[in-house]
């Protein structure tokens, strides 16, 4: 087969691995992983026992053709596993939504709380190119009428109209006047930044009020979900949605004051108030928000004045997959400063890299791990996070889709149903390797494009019935 002339080695390869015995078997366990990229092979054993000890039922890997079973990896990168990170989306639609409209344990009364979209910024620390676009025109990137020249005697503008794939959009007009520490010492304390913000917003209202935060509690509580989205300039901003409920939570409504314009402005000023001074002892950078900030309603109908509940779940369930690659990085950790130099990546995202290494060795900093997220261009938070009355959980989430395969499982295992009779299962199992062999890539991709078909019609579908 290796002589046939016309076909590369990889269509040689695959068609070698669709010729093997344990074809059929292989193709099973992909499509449960569901076209994963880097599935995890795993080996051992899984023994079901009722409550008399007796055997119901045995599975061990040395039975499987392959010699192994097949599990997802479970990542939630785009760039690291497009199957997995499609059913994370998916999942963080659903967990936005249900805070929206209701469903998955959330009343749906829910949906008639004042809420907001609201997007935080970080400052500007230099000037960049940038896509200026109003209406369907596409304006000059930061025009100069007068031209003027920086102190390194380059122009402040370029005057250029940028295209959505231009490589220039994000990277700095002067690398010798941009502001890298600045830059990288906010991405390393954005998550404080949110965390001061979600702490400020109660305060503002009970400072509003002029009742003490527990009294406030007695009468309102604040629920959001936000996801981390990185800038073409490398640092991240917020989408946060954010709500209004009852003491109790979704379930309660909130007093009749309490409405979209009065949490609009709440925001405002609570954003506009906090700050991080970075370091503690001596606070030679504070950080703060930048002066953009997008606060817009959310409502159920598309025809009101504002965004659409479904919209807002659908984007922030895009970027939630997404990661610093984005901004033109790496999606994984870098361990020496002598490897930046050979990595395939923007020169301003070198430079941001470099600046994480040189401040991780500054005493100052010894308690920030920039060198650890140096890849992350500075930032180690988490990409979603929500508070814990604003909806279900990815983990609940989770629970039912395992729940359900599990009952597939035993339905086909011909095992009773867990009413009819008290079991246990224990299990014994080894990493034994992980992604694909030799001919293995190309059927993985086969049938990860088909189940993301399926997935995307099914997904439509449900939007259209739902809408």
């Amino acid at each position: 087969m290796s002589d046939l002339p016309g076909f590369s080695p990889d269509v040689l390869a695959a068609a070698r691995r669709a010729a093997m015995p344990d074809f059929a078997r292989w193709q099973e366990m992909v499509r449960a992983t569901g076209g994963c990229a880097q599935p995890i092979r795993l080996q051992g054993r899984r023994i079901t026992l009722d409550a008399g000890l007796e055997v119901l039922d045995v599975y061990q890997t040395a039975d499987e053709p392959t010699g192994y079973l097949l599990t997802a990896c479970g990542n939630r990168r785009a760039s690291r596993c497009p199957a997995c990170s499609e059913v994370y989306r998916d999942d963080t639609y659903h967990l936005i939504l249900s805070g929206l409209r209701g469903g998955k344990g959330v009343p749906e009364d829910v949906s008639a709380h004042p809420r907001v979209f609201a997007t935080f910024t970080a400052p500007s620390f230099g000037a960049v190119h940038a896509r200026r676009v109003k209406g369907e025109t596409v304006l000059p990137c930061r025009p100069r009428r007068d031209n003027p020249v920086c102190e390194h005697g380059r122009p402040e503008g370029c005057g250029l109209r940028h295209g959505e794939d231009d490589s220039q959009v994000g990277q700095p007009v002067c690398v010798d006047c941009y502001d890298y520490v600045g830059a990288v010492l906010w991405n390393a304390h954005a998550g404080e930044l949110w965390r001061r913000f979600t702490q400020a917003l109660p305060a503002t209202f009970a400072r509003h009020l002029g009742v003490s935060r527990a009294e406030l509690r007695r009468r309102l509580r604040m629920s959001y979900a936000k996801v981390a989205e990185y800038q073409a300039r490398g640092l991240v901003h917020f989408h946060a949605v954010i709500r209004l409920d009852g003491p109790d939570g979704p379930s309660a409504p909130p007093p009749d004051w309490a409405t979209v314009p009065v949490l609009a402005a709440a925001v405002r000023e609570a954003a506009a108030g906090v700050a991080v001074p970075v370091p503690k002892d001596d606070p030679s950078f504070v950080g703060r928000w930048g002066t953009q900030l997008d606060v817009d309603p959310i409502y159920v109908a598309t025809s009101l004045e504002g965004i659409a509940d479904q919209r807002v779940a659908a984007y922030i369930a895009k970027y939630a997959t997404k990661g610093a690659e984005s901004a033109g990085t790496v999606d994984r950790p870098i361990r020496q400063m002598r490897d930046v130099a050979y990595l395939d990546v923007t020169e301003h995202a070198r430079r941001m890299i470099y600046t994480c290494f040189v401040l991780g060795d500054r005493p100052e900093y010894r308690l920030v791990p920039l060198r650890q997220w140096a890849h992350m261009l500075g930032y180690r938070g988490h990409f979603s996070t929500k508070s814990r009355h604003y909806s279900t959980t990815l983990g609940a989430l989770r629970q039912v889709r395992a729940d359900h395969q599990a009952e597939r499982a035993r339905e086909r295992r011909g095992l009773p149903a867990p009413g009819e009779r008290e079991t246990v299962t224990v299990g014994q199992w080894r990493y034994a390797g992980s992604g694909y062999r030799d001919g293995e890539h190309f059927w993985a991709e086969v049938i990860r494009q088909r189940i993301a078909t399926a997935r995307r019609i099914a997904r439509e579908q449900e939007r259209k019935e739902s809408a």
